[in-house]
Order: structure tokens, then sequence, then C-alpha cells
């Protein structure tokens, strides 16, 4: 079975190893599924449906079924800072800013809020930057080693009868990013920093060069889609049930381009809120007329 949907990484040091590394399941996928009589794929983050139908093995006869939010998209407002640079370079330099807009949607209401950062370090930097600017407002954070018990606690933080504004920083992708149901006013908001893109890396670099030569969107493959997938993952813990209502707040400049804008939903209204003062006025006018927590 080894073909040109497979490569080996051979790292000599520190000590010899010989790994075999899968560039494209789809083959092997659709052999699988013709075994049976049928597969369906379903989920609210397959975006877009031509990226995951490839992957999966699926053609393109395949039927397909795209279903509209069964959630009231006046629930969510979504709302876009793309002036704030988020790329790797840019961090040291924005992070008043980043920590600005936080402070500024945390501050319409009171409630449970998470926040999404692309790594531990970058997490670390924000945080410290929001508590100098909010030090009365409690913060929890993701760290790389929490145990078991310690995911339980950091969740349990996040209680509906919460009397003050609680800050959770996770990282995007990580353990608090999906899998997790915080129903109700036990979360009520959630930023995202950042288009969510995996590490920079060997393997990424290699499932980029296979996909270029074979789709001409070898980036896209690599990065873009599964960026924007952690992104929409995170963004769906905030609304859970058909009685949810929350704010998102999206930053990067990266928001503002058409590859990213066309894999937003259909149903999100999006609003550009390109300073605090807007993000503060637009979070605010959301909640007019909903109960406080």
């Amino acid at each position: 079975m080894y073909d040109e949907r497979y490569t080996t990484i051979v790292t000599p040091e520190p000590g010899l190893s010989v790994r075999l590394f899968c560039l494209d399941p789809a083959y092997l996928l659709r052999q699988a599924l013709a075994r049976g009589q049928a597969a369906v794929f379903f989920s609210a983050t397959l975006t877009p449906p031509e990226y995951y139908r490839d992957l999966l093995g699926g053609e393109s006869g395949d039927p397909e079924l795209r279903l509209s939010s069964p959630f009231p998209p006046a629930h969510l407002a979504v709302l876009v800072q793309d002036r704030i640079r988020t790329q790797y370079k840019s961090r040291e330099d924005t992070l008043d800013e980043v920590a600005q807009a936080i402070e500024a949607l945390t501050g319409a209401r009171s409630g449970n809020y998470l926040v999404y950062l692309p790594s531990f370090q970058y997490l670390a930097a924000v945080h410290d930057r929001f508590h100098s600017r909010r030090p009365e407002t409690r913060t929890l954070l993701q760290n790389p080693a929490m145990s078991e018990p310690d995911r339980e606690a950091f969740l349990r933080a996040f209680s509906a009868d919460q009397p003050q504004t609680l800050v959770g920083f996770a990282v995007m992708g990580g353990i608090f990013g999906e899998g997790i149901d915080l129903v109700g006013d036990r979360l009520i908001g959630a930023v995202i920093v950042g288009v969510g893109l995996p590490q920079l890396g060997l393997e990424r670099d290699l499932i980029r060069d296979y996909f270029q030569t074979r789709t001409g969107a070898g980036f896209d493959y690599a990065y873009t889609f599964p960026g924007m997938n952690r992104v929409l993952q995170a963004i769906g813990r905030v609304i859970r049930s058909e009685t949810d209502r929350g704010v998102v707040l999206l930053i990067d400049t990266r928001f503002a381009e058409p590859r990213y804008r066309r894999l937003f939903p259909a149903w999100w209204e999006p609003a550009r809120t390109d300073s605090a003062e807007k993000i503060r006025h637009a979070a605010s006018q959301f909640w007019i007329g909903a109960p406080n927590p």
C-alpha cells in the first residue's frame, strides 16, 4: 500500500527513528467505505465541504445535504476586529491592543468568557497584559500539564450563578476548544485570537507540498482549512442550546481576507468592530433586553 500517498520520515537525532507518514488517507478510506452499504459523515464544522469530502474518500457525485443552523442567528453576535495583526512577528507589538479588545468585550456584561489563543506562550503573554489592565477580573489559565482533576476544576469554575466576570484563557484546538458543553450562562462569550493555523513543521509542509501538486491548494489543505476548523470549534462552545445567547469576537487582520470570509458559516451576521469602543458598543447593544446572569 506504500505509494505516493505516503512518505517516510527519518530522524537521526537524538536516536534513530523511522516513521511511515500518511499524506492522504482518502484512497484507503474509500476502499473501506466500499465494503459497506452506506456511510454518513456529519458535523457542524465540515467547512469547506469539498475539502472534507476529498479527504474522507468521497467523490464529486456523492450526495451532500447542507442544513441551516437550528439556532436563531440573532442569538449569536459575531464581532470582527480585523485591524490587529496577530502573526508571530507582530504579537509582541499588539499585546496591548489584543488585551484592550478582550477587555472591551468582557466588560460589556458580567459573565463567563473563554479566550482562545494559538500557543501557550502567547496565552501567557496576553493574559499578563489583560490582568495588568483588569486586575479585579478573575482569570483561569489552561496549562500544558493539566491532569484530569485539573481539567474538571477548570470547567466547574464556569458556573451559571457566577457573581462576577470570569475569563478563561485556553489554547485553540486543545482540550477546551471542542467537546465541552457550557450551556446557558455557563459561557456567554468567546474571543478567538488568530486564525488557528497549525504550527509550522515538517509534517504540515509535506502535506502542503503533496496537495499543492495534486490540487494547487496546498497551503489551504495543510494550514488554512484545519486552522479555520479550530476557530469554528471554539466558537461552537458558546451556543449549545436553542435558548443560549452569546457574543464572539474574532481578532486578526486575516479575517478580512476573502479566503477566510468565505469559510464563515452562512447563518452568521458578522459585524466589523475595528476598535475597542466599537466592540464595547456592539456587545452592549446585543445584551440590551437580555436577562442578567
